[in-house]
């Protein structure tokens, strides 16, 4: 009987942590989920596991995910809306951020090596209706189970990696304790742009252990203000809210 209950115990404090972890699964285009899981996104071999090591290969697409090969690449427009669903929902606060790195060819056999931008990233809200409820600021990647994000209409057609990162705060306080949650889409872009996207990172060594953003000063529910990491958006001024969009199934 007593370790019946030593069971019990163990299954109700560690099944929040579990269900607070998340996978991105599917995109979203103008509006629609498309295709099945993993579909048109790299599948991990690493289940929901967060990244904590920056200076990771792992922090470009994610473990197990260097190449695409079993992954279909999904034709979309420049200035298309796009998105990221996820299997359950976003489970812990923090920023949600999106680049993309154009593939040297086809983007299944590209491994992320090159130059990323970002083109997206969503911070906080001070008064949405969805977000956290126990903190000062309510978080973008709490209590979400999509987001949504306009492909610059300038990007020149090619194929490219659009890579979906949201960065868990909840230990970020303490050093090397951020936890990265990140996938690969694969897509192919079409259109008249021309406009090559700048600034550019690499991964890894577009953030460090105590970026601003990665390295937190205080513990999260008590943070007042925020900056993601990372470089300036592209196109500079676009792609950035302190708005926390609507739950989308």
């Amino acid at each position: 009987m007593k370790s019946f209950f030593l069971t019990l115990l163990f299954l109700a404090s560690s099944a929040p942590t579990a269900l607070a972890h998340w996978n991105y699964d599917r995109i979203i285009v103008n509006g629609q989920v498309i295709g099945d899981p993993y579909q048109y996104v790299r599948r991990t071999n690493n289940s929901n596991v967060p990244l904590q090591n920056v200076n990771s290969t792992d922090m470009r697409c994610n473990s197990g995910a260097a190449t695409g090969r079993n992954t279909q690449t999904y034709t979309v427009a420049a200035g298309d809306q796009l998105g990221f669903a996820v299997a359950d929902t976003f489970g812990h606060p923090g920023p949600q951020q999106v680049y993309i790195s154009r593939a040297p060819a086809a983007a299944a056999d590209y491994d992320g090596s090159g130059e990323w931008a970002k083109i997206y990233t969503l911070t906080y809200s001070l008064n949405a209706s969805y977000g956290s409820s126990d903190g000062v600021l309510k978080w973008a990647t709490h209590r979400a189970q999509t987001f949504n994000f306009q492909l610059p209409s300038a990007l020149q057609p090619g194929e490219y990696l659009l890579r979906s990162e949201g960065l868990a705060l909840h230990a970020a306080h303490k050093a090397d304790k951020a936890q990265f949650y990140v996938a690969c889409a694969q897509i192919r872009v079409t259109g008249s742009g021309g406009a090559v996207p700048r600034p550019t990172v690499r991964f890894p060594g577009g953030y460090r252990w105590d970026s601003v953003g990665v390295l937190i000063p205080e513990f999260w529910s008590r943070i007042t203000n925020y900056t993601a990491p990372g470089p300036k958006l592209w196109p500079e001024g676009t792609g950035e809210a302190h708005v926390l969009e609507g739950r989308v199934k």
